[in-house]
Formats: structure tokens, C-alpha cells, sequence
């Protein structure tokens, strides 16, 4: 056993027990506890793995953001699919690689000998030792993360790296916005926006992707930098929008029809007409929709071996800014 490890146990089966609402299957224990409200079956892995692919080519194939030429040890918090975790793993073949999440089964079995998967509940305090990682990933942990969690959930990744080891966040904020002004508050995909805030509240905290700065700040970051990037959910989008439609097309009902319903009270028919509606919009070429995406990147203080320089964030979706643009609430 790795010493950055306190503890590891054999998996408990409760955590892969299964229930099933409107067709789609969830993990019990994440409904029952509040970590994770999306289902899990073969159908949402399909689409994580759509989603990393469109990050991929939202970040030219990028998958590590902050100076780190030949990192040596690697958590992925929220690996879901496991996708990034194995490009990588089998990007960097000597480095140790670590991924948590609560549900093991979205990824699969075939994995590259330097990646270790393992359950927990991220909203509980990390069991790794201090000054361990080089790297800590955490990416579409807004779902997962309680709202009150935030604070120390920063506070353990600081913690676990070695003094001059990154940060590395991007999370998706699920509120459709459209820059000419066409897509308005009663068009589907504004009414499915303000539904799943309010569905996530007071829970989880939905619009903790605009406050990633301010959290790595507060943690105790430092060199802390953010970007606002646009994904784009027009499928004419030549470089971005063709590539998300499926993931968008699958996540507008995947992520809503269990807290709409059992939620909000909503009918199965009702949150499927929704989704059908906004799909039809996101696919609306005048409408120019999109999602904010922020990405933020921070240093822990120390260390002898980190080197400044640019830290690129490429993207293909066409506009990109700083994090002083705010996203529409």
C-alpha cells in the first residue's frame, strides 16, 4: 500500500446497488445520502465519454493545463467514465494515477496498470496523506459537491499536494445563454436552465463554477487563474457545436429526470416534453446557445520546481474571456 493512502478496504456492494426511476438506472446509495442525483448506467457513461471528448477539442486535446512536463503522482476527483484518468495515465506511463468517485461501474475494466480507481464519498474529509499529488483534477464536481462542502473540499485539495503542486477545476454552468439576445426567459432552454438550479438548491451549489477563483483564493492558492471558455450547443457550430449535440441532447433529460420529478414534482411526460423542446432550440442555429465553462487553475505555495509560464488554455469554441465576464445568472 501506497503511503499517500491511510486506508483502503474492499468495496462495499451497497455501492453498487442500483434503483431505477423513469427508466434510467441510479445508484441507490448516492440518491439515499444526497452525493450525486444523475443516473449511472450505460447510457450516462456514453455520454461522459461524449463529454470528454468535447473537452478535448474544446482544449485541443490538453488534458493537463498548469506546467507540469513529467508529474509523478495524479488525483482525478469525479472520474465518472474514467476517461480523463486514462488518456492521462497512458499520456504520462510513469506516473501514479488516482481516481475517486462514489460509483466505480461507468468505467471500464480494461485500465493501464499505472491507474488505480477507488470508491469514496468526496464529501467526506480525503484519506490521503499531505504533500502527496502533483496534480489534483476536479472537473463537473458541481452536481456531486454538497453546497457546504465547497470551502473544505478546497482545503483538502490543498492539503494533499506537495507544496508547488496545481489545482486544476473546469466546471459547466448549466444556464442556456445566447449573446444576441434571441433566447429568451420563456424559450424551453431557459426554462430547463432556471428548473435545474432550482432543483440542485439548497443541496448542492449550481453556480459554484463562477466562484472557483475566489474558492482556490480563499483556500490558500496561489498564482490562481481563470478563464470563461463557451460551449457552443448548435450542432453547425463547425468545430464545437457538431461534436456536443449528442452529449447535449442526452444531458438535458439525463440530468433533469430525477430531481425534476422526485425533486419538483414534476411528471416523467412533463420533464421529457421539456428536454424535447430544448433540444429542438439548442439545435436552432439562430438561437447561437451555449453554455459558460470556467476553468480555473492554482498553485499551492512551496516548492522548488515549478516554473511560470503560460498557462494556455486552448479552446476551439470560438469566444473565450477572461474570468472578469460574468455569466448570466
Amino acid at each position: 500500500m501506497d503511503d499517500g493512502d491511510l486506508e483502503t478496504v474492499p468495496l462495499d456492494t451497497t455501492l453498487v446497488e442500483l434503483v431505477t426511476f423513469h427508466g434510467r438506472d441510479f445508484q441507490r446509495y448516492a440518491l439515499e445520502n444526497g452525493i450525486y442525483y444523475g443516473p449511472v448506467d450505460e447510457h450516462e457513461a456514453d455520454r461522459h465519454r461524449f463529454m470528454h471528448e468535447v473537452f478535448n477539442r474544446m482544449f485541443d486535446n490538453r488534458l493537463i493545463f498548469p506546467p507540469l512536463p513529467a508529474p509523478r503522482r495524479i488525483l482525478d476527483c469525479g472520474f465518472g467514465s474514467a476517461s480523463w484518468a486514462i488518456d492521462v495515465a497512458e499520456q504520462f506511463p510513469t506516473c501514479e494515477v488516482t481516481g475517486i468517485d462514489i460509483y466505480p461501474n461507468m468505467a471500464p475494466e480494461d485500465l493501464p496498470p499505472n491507474l488505480d480507481l477507488q470508491v469514496d464519498d468526496l464529501n467526506s474529509p480525503f484519506t490521503f496523506g499531505s504533500n502527496h499529488f502533483d496534480l489534483v483534477h476536479s472537473r463537473l464536481m458541481a452536481g456531486g459537491i454538497n453546497a457546504d462542502r465547497w470551502g473544505t473540499y478546497m482545503a483538502d485539495i490543498l492539503r494533499v499536494l506537495r507544496p508547488g503542486g496545481w489545482c486544476q477545476m473546469v466546471e459547466i454552468y448549466y444556464n442556456a445563454q445566447s449573446d444576441n439576445g434571441t433566447l429568451t426567459d420563456n424559450h424551453a432552454l431557459r426554462v430547463w436552465s432556471r428548473t435545474y438550479l432550482q432543483s440542485l438548491q439548497p443541496y448542492k451549489n449550481p453556480r459554484a463554477a463562477m466562484q472557483l477563483q475566489n474558492l482556490m483564493t480563499q483556500a490558500g492558492f496561489v498564482e490562481v487563474e481563470g478563464r470563461l471558455l463557451t460551449l457552443p450547443l448548435n450542432p453547425r457550430d463547425r468545430e464545437m457545436g457538431a461534436a456536443n449535440r449528442e452529449n447535449v441532447h442526452r444531458l438535458l433529460s439525463s440530468l433533469a429526470i430525477y430531481p425534476f420529478t422526485e425533486g419538483l414534482g414534476m411528471t416523467p411526460t412533463d420533464v421529457q416534453l421539456l428536454a424535447a423542446q430544448a433540444r429542438m432550440e439548442a439545435d436552432n442555429p439562430s438561437f447561437k446557445a451555449y453554455f459558460p465553462v470556467y476553468v480555473c487553475i492554482g498553485r499551492k505555495p512551496g516548492g522548488s520546481n515549478h516554473s511560470k509560464g503560460s498557462h494556455q488554455y486552448h479552446h476551439k469554441s470560438g469566444r473565450t474571456s477572461d474570468s472578469r465576464k460574468r455569466a448570466r445568472h
